[in-house]
């Protein structure tokens, strides 16, 4: 029976992209093929910005779980399952090292709807209900057609030119977070205007002040 290494699961409302406020369970996994999550590697790492901590499994509800207890536990967080569509987001790290068609159907059978949000670089299984894709650069990008592409921005060597030809119903672009952010909004903000394919996404649980 296949165990799933989680950091951690908690609820919210999304805070990024199209699905922004929406409330959800996020499940957060351990992991990640772009950079090992500690900060002693990152100067190595193909991913050099990411601001999340999916090390390990010491997080809130973090554990090693087999695919009915994980979507037992997602459910059981959900405020009342006859109000709302019930809502999971698997991320990471990069949640596709794990995420597979049993936990899928698992949380299907749970009446949850699914979805992912990942760098791109794995193929996705089957069954998910919502493909929201980031990619990075130096990466081979496996997962060219999805719900939303949602581009950190500005990346150099992933530039959205590259991205522009991809197949989503959505796409995003978000301002670098870090010292420099408020001229990376201004960049994001003037890319948009000029090439109004793309969208602006916000970090607004960042804005809130929630998880």
């Amino acid at each position: 029976m296949t165990t799933y290494k989680i950091k951690e699961i908690f609820y919210t409302l999304q805070g990024e992209g199209a699905q922004s406020g929406r409330p959800a369970v996020f499940c957060r996994f351990s992991g990640c093929n772009l950079w090992s999550g500690r900060e002693e590697d990152r100067a190595k790492a193909i991913c050099q910005f990411c601001d999340t901590d999916f090390w390990g499994i010491d997080g809130e509800n973090g554990g090693k779980y087999n695919a009915g207890e994980l979507a037992e536990l997602v459910i059981s967080m959900w405020p009342d399952p006859q109000v709302g569509k019930p809502y999971v987001v698997c991320t990471g790290g990069e949640p596709l090292l794990q995420l597979d068609e049993p936990l899928i159907e698992a949380f299907h059978q749970r009446d949850l709807e699914v979805a992912v949000e990942t760098n791109g670089t794995i193929a996705a299984p089957a069954g998910l209900d919502w493909i929201c894709m980031s990619p990075k650069a130096n990466t081979e990008i496996l997962i060219q057609t999805g719900h939303e592409l949602k581009l950190v921005y500005p990346q150099a060597g992933a530039e959205p030119e590259r991205f522009a030809g991809f197949h989503f119903n959505h796409f995003y672009l978000q301002p670098m977070d870090g010292v420099d952010v408020k001229h990376h909004t201004r960049l994001t903000l003037e890319y948009c205007l000029r090439h109004p394919k793309w969208s602006l996404s916000l970090q607004t649980h960042k804005i809130l002040g929630i998880a």
